[in-house]
This record gives C-alpha cells, structure tokens and sequence, in this order.
C-alpha cells in the first residue's frame, strides 16, 4: 500500500481541466517537464515523482526513522534543563540549514513543474487556453487555514485570548489538544465548538515516541482514535511533526497537518515541495507553508511577520494554501503575540482569501479532485487557463468577491 498512498495526486486531477486531453498528451507533458524538478535520479514516470516528492522519499528510505542521537535526547529530554535544550535546538537548526536540500523559506520547484506542465500541455495539443475548475470556491485566489497545537496546561490556559483576537478580525481556527499530557479543559472545547472554531488532535503524550516502533505507534493510535471520537474531531498532527505516511492509515482522520513543503528545522526535516493539499492514502494531506511560530520568533529572531509576508506573495500568485501553524504557549510572549497579530491585520485587509477551517479546506480539495463538472460542486467556478508568450496565466472572473 506504501507504493499507491500519493498516486492519486495526478496533474490531470490537480488542474480538472473541462477540455478533454489524451493520456499521451498528459504523459507527454509530464515528461517534458520532468527537468524543472532537478531530481535526476528520480525517473519520470508520474508515480515515482509522486513518491519521491510528495512522498519525500528523495530523502531516502530511512527518512521516517529518528537517528539514535535524536532517539537518546527525546528520552532524556524531560530532565534536560531548557536552557540546554533551546541551545541544542538553535545548534542544529543552524547546521540542518546548511545541508538541507531544499530552498527554505520557499520552495518553487514542484509549483513550477505543476505550471510548466500545463503549459506543454497546450503547446502539444495546439492550444493557447483551456477552462479548468478553479482551485478554491468563488474564484478566490489563495485559501488561508490557521491552526494551532496546544502544548502545555498554560498555553490551554491562554487560548480564549487568541480566540478573542482572531473574532475581532473575522478569523476562526482549529486548536489541536493533546489528550493524555494535560487535563482537557472540557468546558473550553465546547466553547470553542459553539463559536464556531475547530478541535483537532495533536497525538496523545507528546514526548516523542509515538512513532518509535510499529506496536508502540498501533496502540497509541486506537487511543488517539477513541479521543477523535470523543472530542468529534477529524483533523491530526503528530507531535514534533514526526511521521509515518504507511502507519498514519491506522488514524480515523479527514484530514492530517502532520507534513509541510520546507522545513529544515524540525526533527525530520524535509518536506513535500506543495503548496496545496494532497491525498495520501485515505485522508487529505494540509502541509503548513508557513513557517511556524517558534521557527520564525525563537530561533529566526524575527520581529515582524515579513518572512510570513513574503511566502504568502508567492502562495497567493500560485493559487496555494497559506497554512501556519502556532503555539498558544509560545504567544503567551507579549513580542510573539505582536508579530501575530500584525500577521492577522495584514492579512484582513490583504482581500481575495478564501479564510476557512481545515476541515473545510480538506473536504472542497476532495471534491474538486473528483469533480468533472463545474455544477457537482457548489461555490465550484470556471477559470481560464491561457499562454502568454512562455507563461500560463489564470484569469479570474473580475466580479468574483474581494473580501475574507
């Protein structure tokens, strides 16, 4: 099953083009680009690009598994002083830099090879445009998903001001709890429910070994799959984003927001090279494109949201998925929650955002990638893709809305 899990993820199913093209005519397309990726030991048939991009298995077949070095310091990390364990974090984060394969923070080569195959796709059938299914409901240019993981007992404690923050502005978001590391404030998830935010799960301890071997993982998971039951939740991230796509099909989940497109700092560093959803196997795939908050105020020492900024210029001229990631405990930092909370302004008054829960965004990318017809999926509009000298355009009915 391993080998199928991201076959699904086709270009003919990511552009759901309303002009019919032959098989040769995408398998054509697909080869001619295959050189954009710069991946030259990975083939080009679209099934070993899809494993070895979306898979990350670029990276190697051991990429899943945790060295022993990382192994040891999870297991003594909960008698570590934090101070020792914040100059280990920044240590290695400056050397994963240094040798990571990516670019970071934006990756372009996946998004180039999605455009660079549609447009010989036209070359080759003689086209200079076709209308597709645009990406997102009504024609908006990029969709825009907040999330949050929830760590500690104190950053539960100051969730309902985030809360308060983003329903000033318009904004909803999903919180992640973990199940067995914290007492659950009950009253605070039904509180969420009720106006109208999103609860997720966020593993079940947190303290890293949720992945360390098969049984230990099939356990935890029919915990974890009780707890989304009971908290009536769809959505997963794995602590630490640690991961294992072939194990993760044990999870009663919608969706997973375990993966990303770049990021060489987190303790499997990698990424999927996408800037929209995915499937993998039977759950929808949401990588966070945004750097995450610890990433970008502790260790970047950034003290504005630019680089945010930045990557959502290039998201938004590709029609991608701007998702961040944040901690409740790291915002409890008045200069953390500042850079947020400009971060949210700016993107108020940014306009043609489709703003939505995970969920929603997981279910319309499941649709569309099933839909043939415009009319099978609601708020679905046409877009026109066209060339323009060596470059595809998309244009967008101009009266489509402006605003979140």
């Amino acid at each position: 099953m391993t080998d199928n899990l991201w076959s699904t993820n086709t270009p003919d199913r990511f552009w759901r083009c309303l002009t019919d093209f032959s098989d040769f005519q995408w398998d054509a397309a697909i080869e001619k680009a295959c050189s954009v990726l710069q991946l030259p030991s990975m083939g080009r048939d679209i099934d070993g690009i899809l494993k070895n991009v979306l898979g990350e298995y670029q990276f190697g077949p051991s990429h899943w598994q945790l060295s022993t070095t990382k192994r040891l310091y999870y297991l003594l990390k909960p008698i570590l002083p934090r101070c020792f364990t914040r100059s280990l974090r920044q240590f290695y984060g400056d050397y994963a830099q240094k040798h990571f394969p990516l670019s970071w923070p934006i990756e372009e080569r996946y998004v180039r090879f999605l455009w660079d195959i549609m447009k010989n796709l036209l070359q080759t059938a003689g086209k200079n445009e076709t209308e597709f299914i645009h990406f997102w409901p009504r024609g908006y240019r990029f969709a825009f998903v907040l999330t949050h993981d929830i760590e500690t007992a104190r950053g539960q404690a100051n969730v309902n001001k985030i809360v308060e923050l983003e329903e000033s502005l318009g904004f909803r978001s999903s919180f992640n709890f973990i199940p067995e590391r914290y007492k659950i404030d009950e009253h605070l998830i039904r509180s969420l429910r009720e106006r109208s935010f999103e609860i997720g799960i966020h593993g079940l301890k947190h303290d890293g070994k949720l992945f360390s071997s098969r049984e230990v993982f099939n356990k935890r998971a029919t915990k974890i799959n009780k707890y989304l039951a009971s908290f009536g939740a769809v959505g997963f991230r794995a602590p630490l984003t640690h991961r294992q796509p072939a194990w993760m099909q044990s999870l009663n989940i919608e969706y997973d927001t375990s993966f990303f497109d770049t990021d060489p700092y987190e303790p499997i560093p990698g990424g999927t090279m996408s800037i929209w959803p995915f499937e993998i196997g039977h759950f929808i795939e949401l990588p966070y494109t945004l750097a995450q908050d610890y990433t970008l105020m502790n260790f970047k020492k950034e003290k504005t949201p630019r680089i945010w900024l930045e990557k959502v210029d290039f998201i938004e001229k590709y029609h991608g998925m701007v998702l961040l990631n944040t901690h409740p405990d790291y915002l409890l930092n008045p200069k953390n929650r500042q850079i947020y909370e400009t971060f949210l302004w700016l993107m108020k008054i940014r306009g043609n955002t489709w703003h939505a829960l995970p969920r929603d965004v997981a279910a319309w990318w499941r649709k569309r990638a099933n839909a043939n017809m415009i009319g099978e999926l609601p708020d679905a509009i046409g877009a026109k893709i066209r060339l323009e000298g060596q470059e595809v355009v998309i244009d967008v009915n101009s009266e489509q809305p402006r605003g979140i």
